[in-house]
């Protein structure tokens, strides 16, 4: 069998923009819309990919010289569809922790004008460690202030060099929260007032939503796709068909990155928040919802989920009766936007993986999930039966005392899962599990000690009445009676 370097070379074009993560989501999104783009516009531009923490796929990416496939799959109109495109959009792949000079020689680059960025929700946050001689900071917000600081004197402060920034985590404007810390990183580091007014005049910093589920590699389908492609692809992508990416700005770039002219779902606004809320207590909240309870209740996909009549009407509860209630917006038109999202939960095709969906659980269920659960206090004075639930389903699967290389050790069903946040919150977990003790004293503290830590959740959770005492009786619910009665309790 051919490698895919002997199927396809890839294609010579000036670096355009530069892209914070390398994983499975952002190359079946944008780089895959600067591939289409490439091909019907004259954009004329590739990607070259940073990888965003030591560890990563640049080795892998290199090895196949930037190329790989995606594979999308779906049902439109009734039809079953099934796109597989070989992506040449991206020219390479830097890994800063070994090619730190090389990564910096990115910000000489005249040609480049674009920021792209998947560093998970936990990746734009303030570091007080980075200093700016690291080679490189840990923060991704450190990283950028250090790659600007490096361009501005580059360039001698040309304000034509500036960079606009479309960051793809899913926090609330996502943007802004990005320039907050490169500024302070920049005032904490002392750059000259000159390089700090080359950031607030000549570089955009936009927000943007991000609409595509990506399970990444399709494992158990990768010897029969690679029959019907003809070659080795290590990095085969899997994605449903459906996507939408909606971009804040204050400027119009819709000429300058021409996604639109290329036929890409694509929404260039001056207002994202209603699409922006939507997406993300909506669809993302479902997964985050139910995502902790399935897993230990037995399941192992999405479609799983949407197939078991008992987490199907946990996920439809949660949905309908409290996310949904606790949205300001027209109730019709966000049921019907609910009802898509539970036929693309159970597109056939698409094999997402819960585990994969627990990465860093603490962080999006803050983001995803604790503005319902809170808004819905407000307007009812009532605590939610699912959303207090999955909290507690939440505090269950972090249950471990040992970390391993940097994951937290879980069980289930007697076999070992690996359990993948920052490392303080693994840490934290671990030292509250090894205290040990009766269940229902021990759900009491634990859900205690979660819910009252203002530095995950940005405020003390224990002072909404019943809250406390709702997540604590769930959490002695799934270790005393199992998580299949404890499900069946909360949806009667």
């Amino acid at each position: 069998m051919k490698a895919i370097t002997d199927v396809q070379k890839p294609v010579k074009r000036p670096e355009r923009i530069l892209q914070f993560g390398e994983g499975n989501f952002l190359r079946a999104f944008s780089d895959w819309m600067i591939d289409i783009t490439n091909e019907k516009t004259d954009f004329n531009g590739n990607v070259v990919l940073i990888q965003p923490i030591e560890r990563g796929l640049a080795e892998m990416i290199n090895n196949q010289h930037g190329l790989y496939t995606t594979v999308l799959r779906g049902v439109q109109d009734g039809k079953t569809v099934e796109e597989l495109r070989l992506i040449n959009s991206v020219s390479r792949c830097i890994n800063p922790y070994s090619e730190y000079d090389e990564y910096l020689k990115c910000a000489e680059n005249p040609d480049l004008r674009f920021i792209l960025s998947n560093t998970t929700e936990a990746g734009i946050a303030w570091s007080a460690t980075d200093k700016p001689d690291d080679q490189p900071q840990q923060s991704f917000p450190g990283k950028v202030t250090s790659f600007l600081a490096h361009r501005f004197r580059h360039f001698s402060g040309d304000t034509s060099k500036g960079l606009v920034f479309i960051p793809c985590e899913l926090i609330d404007k996502n943007g802004d929260k990005l320039k907050e810390y490169v500024l302070r990183h920049a005032a904490a580091w002392n750059l000259d007032d000159d390089f700090i007014d080359w950031v607030n005049t000549a570089c955009d910093f936009c927000n943007s939503l991000v609409d595509r589920i990506v399970p990444g590699y399709p494992k158990e389908e990768a010897a029969g796709l690679t029959n019907k492609t003809g070659y080795i692809d290590n990095l085969l992508d899997a994605a449903e068909i459906f996507h939408l990416w909606v971009i804040e700005t204050r400027k119009d770039y819709s000429k300058e990155f021409p996604l639109v002219a290329a036929g890409l779902n694509v929404i260039w606004t001056k207002d994202m928040s209603f699409y922006r809320t939507r997406k993300v207590r909506i669809l993302n909240g479902a997964h985050t919802l139910t995502v902790p309870a399935a897993f230990l209740y037995g399941l192992d996909t999405v479609e799983e989920c949407i197939k078991d009549e008992l987490v199907y009407r946990f996920m439809k509860k949660g949905i309908y009766d409290e996310i949904i209630p606790s949205m300001d917006g027209d109730e019709t038109e966000l049921k019907t936007y609910a009802s898509d999202v539970l036929e693309r939960f159970a597109n056939p095709y698409i094999k997402h993986l819960l585990l994969s969906i627990t990465l860093n659980s603490v962080s999006k269920f803050k983001t995803r999930d604790l503005p319902s659960l809170i808004a819905f206090i407000g307007k009812t004075g009532k605590v939610p039966p699912a959303l207090a639930f999955s909290l507690a389903a939440l505090i269950a699967f972090y249950q471990g005392t040992e970390i391993v290389n940097g994951e937290l050790e879980g069980v289930r069903n007697g076999k070992p899962y690996a359990i993948k946040d920052d490392l303080a919150v693994l840490q934290r977990f671990a030292a509250l599990y090894r205290e040990g003790g009766e269940a229902d004293e021990r759900a009491r503290k634990i859900t205690k000690a979660v819910l009252s830590d203002s530095s995950w959740w940005g405020e003390d959770l224990t002072s909404y009445a019943g809250l406390e005492d709702q997540v604590s009786l769930g959490l002695e619910m799934i270790w005393s009676e199992g998580m299949k009665a404890a499900l069946e309790k909360v949806c009667d």
